[in-house]
């Protein structure tokens, strides 16, 4: 079964579009380096809660809008073998293709598939 990367941030709404291109980017990379996809989508109906939530998790502002994204690859041994290279990638670098959101907010984490529809 493949292998998904996940991730969660909250991103200045007023950044929508650098953000969309940021992603576009930085989706040919990750493909180039084996991912099968990468999907990326903005809030549209993410609640506040009040125990916990996505805006709670990333501690989304006013001006925020949370984004939810995942990276399907092959297998982990594909995703592990890629990273490297995906995180020396001149295209990817800082300088290049800065992310236009806070970094420090960001949630991700790599998941096995158990139930693919």
């Amino acid at each position: 079964m493949s292998y998904i990367d996940g991730f969660v941030a909250a991103v200045p709404t007023a950044n929508k579009q650098k953000y969309i291109q940021h992603a576009s980017d930085a989706a040919a990379v990750f493909k180039e380096y084996g991912a099968t996809k990468m999907v990326e989508c903005w809030g549209d109906d993410v609640p506040d809660g009040k125990v916990t939530s996505f805006p709670m998790a990333v501690k989304c502002q006013p001006e925020e809008t949370v984004v939810f994204s995942w990276i399907e690859w092959p297998s982990r041994a594909v995703r592990d073998k890629a990273m490297p290279k995906i995180m020396d990638d001149p295209r990817l670098q800082p300088d290049v293709n800065p992310m236009p959101f806070d970094g420090k907010r960001l949630i991700y984490g790599g998941f096995e598939t158990v139930v693919l529809e």
